[in-house]
Formats: structure tokens, C-alpha cells, sequence
């Protein structure tokens, strides 16, 4: 099969079991066995099918949008991707509207690719691609941990590379202009299975950079937190992991609150999601291979628990 045919090997097994393969002209279900020189195969692709997602008219800032791919600014609330408890009113909902008769199909459907994910109340960048070719292209580069994804938060107290506490966890070391580097491993928690958690043993290698760019006394910190890998809840569960559980976060922080003595405390402990926001998206687009790097500024509400900070 040819690269540029872009099908996928669960594609392939789906075309095989349409009767969509033939080999000499006979429809083969079955490929065992090497492939003898001189025989044809032939490949019938039909026309991408409407999902069975319905679009919606939903707001939707996109930062950019060509025939392979778009990048959008997501803002906190929204769901990437219909699920049972959320079928619609979702990211995935509001691309089919806006796409319309753009979409050249992923995976036989005419649907927008989703290749990575943000939680429902994480603001910033994601892409999405819009054919098959992207689709294939973007996965590679998320599954190789070569796109560039780097996150604003807030978090309880600051990071101090200096502090023998933090030396002494697990999976932490220390890289130049104090970035504190976490590599460990992250599956689903013991106990509660909506949440994840930090595991010696099993689970999958998570690896985040941080970085602090600003504190507020030893009460709160502005922080860059760099992905290496992409696993679910990964910021929110390291910063946690170290004790410096994100402002908001109502999975992970324990319900921390700051001292009603620190100035713009009562800003922080209302924030009502987790203070993360992806800030910087930068990939290779995969039809032009030309590298793209989009910028989201912080959205208002972390913006103005910032602000509040500051007066500390």
C-alpha cells in the first residue's frame, strides 16, 4: 500500500472485512501469508460517510485552519470530544459546523481528527486534523513526544529547587535555570478511577518540565510547565505529586485554599477550574513539514487571579 494512500492498519482491517480488497480480482477477507510477486491487489476506498456526531452552532475561535489541519483556541468548559455523559455541546460538535463540507474524512468518516485532548476545564491550543494525511502525520508526532506543548498555571506555594523537600521526591531532578524536571510513571488511580495518580509500578512514563517565572511570597507561583509526554491529568497530577497542587483544581488540590491574610486570596480560593491554560502549540505540519508554533494569551479569569496576586 502505498504511503500516500494514508490508511492506517485498523482502516485496512475494516476495508478487508467490507470486501473492499480484492487480490486478481477475487475479494479477499484475509491476508495471511507473504504476498507473491505478480499478484494485484486492489484497495476500494469509498467516499467518507457523515458521522453519526451532529454539528452544532458553537463559538468557536479558530487561530488558524487550512484543507489538513486547524488549531484552536479552546476555551474552559468545553469537552473535546462527545462521550456518554456529554454527547453534545462538545469541541468535536462545534468543527463539524464550522467545517461543514471541508472535511475530507479521517478514518472513512467525515469527521475532524482528534489527536490529542485537553480537559474540559483546561483553556488553550489544540490542533485537529481535517484528512487522513494529517491525521496520520500529527499522530506520529504526538506518539514520537516531538511537538511542543508548553502550559501556564498557577499553583500553591513556589517550586524551590533549593528546597530539600522537593530533592527528596521521587522522580524529581533539576535542569538548568531551575527547571524542576518529573519523570515518573501515571495510571489510574487505586481508589477512584475518574482520577490518576503517580504509581511505582505499571502505569505509563510521564515526563513534565517546570519552570517558575513568577511567586507571590511562598503562598502561590506562576509556573511553565513543558510536556515531554502527553498523559491524561499529567500537569495537574505531577504538581500535585511535589505539593504544588494547582489553584482550582477540584481533582488534586485537596481543597487547598490560601490564608485569608494573603492579599487576592479570595480571588484565588473562588476560581472555580483548574488555573491551566495550554499556552504554546508547536508541531511540523504534516502535508507542508514547515514547522508551526501558535501562542495563546491567559484567559481572563486566570488573568485576574494574577492580578490579585500581584498586590501580595
Amino acid at each position: 500500500m502505498p504511503a500516500e494512500a494514508h490508511l492506517s492498519r485498523s482502516r485496512l482491517a475494516r476495508l478487508l472485512a467490507e470486501g473492499a480488497v480484492s487480490r486478481d480480482g477475487t475479494v479477499v477477507r484475509d491476508l495471511k501469508g507473504r504476498a507473491v510477486q505478480g499478484e494485484i491487489y486492489e484497495v476500494t476506498v469509498k467516499e467518507a460517510a457523515d458521522t453519526h456526531m451532529q454539528p452544532e452552532d458553537i463559538p468557536l475561535a479558530v487561530v488558524y485552519e487550512d484543507p489538513d489541519v486547524a488549531v484552536i483556541d479552546k476555551p474552559a468548559g468545553m469537552v473535546v470530544h462527545p462521550a456518554p455523559g456529554t454527547p453534545s455541546g462538545t469541541l468535536v460538535n462545534a468543527l463539524l459546523h464550522h467545517f461543514g463540507d471541508d472535511l475530507s474524512g479521517v478514518g472513512g468518516e467525515r469527521r475532524p481528527g482528534i489527536v490529542h485532548r485537553i480537559d474540559k476545564d483546561t483553556s488553550g491550543m489544540l490542533v485537529v486534523a481535517k484528512s487522513d494525511a494529517a491525521h496520520h502525520g500529527l499522530a506520529a508526532q504526538f506518539a514520537g513526544h516531538s511537538v511542543e506543548r508548553t502550559y501556564l498555571a498557577l499553583c500553591h506555594g513556589a517550586p524551590d529547587p533549593g528546597s530539600p523537600r522537593l530533592r527528596g521526591i521521587e522522580g524529581v531532578s533539576f535542569g538548568t535555570g531551575g527547571t524542576v524536571r518529573l519523570d515518573t510513571r501515571i495510571g489510574r488511580h487505586g481508589t477512584d478511577r475518574k482520577k490518576q495518580a503517580v504509581l511505582r509500578h505499571g502505569g505509563r512514563q510521564a515526563v513534565t518540565r517546570i519552570q517558575v517565572i513568577e511567586t507571590f511570597g511562598d503562598h502561590a507561583a506562576l509556573v511553565r510547565c513543558r510536556l515531554e509526554t502527553g498523559r491524561t491529568h499529567q500537569i495537574r497530577v505531577h504538581m500535585a505529586h511535589i505539593g504544588h497542587a494547582l489553584i482550582g483544581d477540584p481533582d488534586y488540590g485537596r481543597r487547598r485554599r490560601l490564608s485569608e491574610a494573603v492579599p487576592g486570596a479570595a480571588t484565588a480560593n473562588s476560581f472555580a477550574r483548574q488555573a491551566l491554560h495550554a499556552a504554546t502549540l508547536g508541531f511540523v505540519h504534516p502535508v507542508s513539514k514547515q514547522f508551526m508554533r501558535f501562542d495563546s494569551p491567559l484567559p481572563g479569569d486566570i488573568a485576574q487571579v494574577l492580578d490579585a496576586l500581584r498586590k501580595t
